[in-house]
This record gives C-alpha cells, sequence and structure tokens, in this order.
C-alpha cells in the first residue's frame, strides 16, 4: 500500500502547479485584455475628438479643411480680422452706386449706430455722389491695430493709410479711427461674432498729394 501511496503526492502536486499555471495564464490573459480594451478606448476617443476639430469650409466650389479651435485663444485674432473688414467695407470705394452700397452694407453689420450716423452723414452731404460723379476710387490699407482684450468690452485703435484716386491726382492720408468690441451671435453677415461700438475718427490728414 505504501508504494502506491507515494505515487500520489507527485500527480498531486502536478495538478496544482498546473493549476497555478492555469490562474497565472488566466490573470495575464485578463490584465492583458484590460489594458488593449483601455488603448483601444482611449485611441478611438482621441480619433473621435480629432475628427471633431476638424471643419471644412467651402470657397469656390471646393471644401477646404481647416481647424477648431477654442473661442478664447482665437479671439484676439478674430477681433482683429473684424475690424480690418469693417474698415476695408466701410472705406473702399469705387465711383459704382452698387458697389459703395454692397460695401457699406457689409460694413453696416459689423458695427453699432455709430457707423450708420456717419455714413448718413456722408450720404446726406452729398459724399458717395461726388464719388460717382467725380469718379474717384478710395482704397485703404490698414497699417496696425492695437487691441485691449483685457477688459471688455475690448478696446481698439486702428492705423491706416487711406488713397483717394481722382481723374488728375493721388491724395495719400492717414486714418486713425477708436471703438470698443463687444461679443455678439455669429451669422452670415457678422462671421466673427463682434460687433464695434462707439466707433470714430480721430486722425484724418493728408500725407501727400501727387498730380496723375
Amino acid at each position: 500500500m505504501f508504494p502506491q501511496t507515494h505515487t500520489m503526492f507527485p500527480q498531486t502536486q502536478n495538478l496544482q502547479s498546473s493549476f497555478r499555471h492555469i490562474r497565472l495564464f488566466s490573470i495575464l490573459v485578463i490584465v492583458t485584455c484590460f489594458f488593449s480594451s483601455s488603448f483601444i478606448a482611449w485611441l478611438s476617443f482621441r480619433m473621435v475628438q480629432q475628427a471633431q476639430s476638424k471643419v471644412y469650409i467651402l470657397s469656390s466650389g471646393k471644401a477646404l479643411e481647416a481647424f477648431a479651435g477654442d473661442r478664447k485663444d482665437n479671439a484676439p485674432v478674430e477681433a482683429r480680422d473684424h475690424i480690418r473688414s469693417f474698415h476695408q467695407y466701410f472705406f473702399s470705394l469705387d465711383p459704382d452706386e452698387k458697389v459703395i452700397t454692397n460695401n457699406t452694407t457689409r460694413a453696416l453689420y459689423l458695427a453699432d449706430g455709430s457707423a450708420k450716423r456717419l455714413y448718413d452723414n456722408l450720404k446726406e452731404n452729398g459724399y458717395y455722389a461726388g464719388i460717382i460723379s467725380g469718379n474717384i476710387s478710395q482704397e485703404i490699407t490698414i497699417d496696425s491695430i492695437e487691441l485691449d482684450m483685457q477688459s471688455y468690452p475690448f478696446y481698439f485703435r486702428c492705423f491706416a493709410t487711406q488713397k483717394i484716386i481722382r481723374p488728375s491726382s493721388l491724395v495719400t492720408r492717414s486714418l486713425i479711427t477708436e471703438g470698443w468690441l463687444r461679443n455678439t451671435s455669429r451669422s452670415d453677415n457678422n462671421p466673427h461674432g463682434f460687433l464695434i461700438e462707439r466707433w470714430s475718427t480721430i486722425g484724418n490728414k493728408d500725407i501727400k498729394v501727387e498730380s496723375r
């Protein structure tokens, strides 16, 4: 009987050893599956975030890829572009009533009643009629924009150069304006979501006059 009992111990030890191996293997499989699932979930989440950050802009019938960003990060860039766009629309004029109407209308969407009052005064005084009858074109170049984003509404000062092209002369003028920006809803007419308030001209004088 003793030899038979003695031979059972190695079998039992083998079973225990096999069980430990199986348990260790099972634990390794579970841990591996957990980390693999976690990695796949993280990778999927990141890919979704990247996909959501892509914005496509339709330009001239082509879809151009852009990237969405935080409003706070892009605010200074958008604010300066808003100011630049307003001044270019308001002061870029040609001797064509349709061009004048289109440009000033687009400009007035970007500002409050202070810009509308100046437009009405110029129109009432025959400024736009004089541009048409005198075959005058007006161009503007934005030199720099000072912008204070530390307090709200945001104060700005715009420095620009005007060129008034007449049939007989070319007048170059310096232009300095100031105003404040407040946040508003974005729209097709106001894509940056800002509105210029209390806009005024604080400097506008001739730099040089050239004969043509």
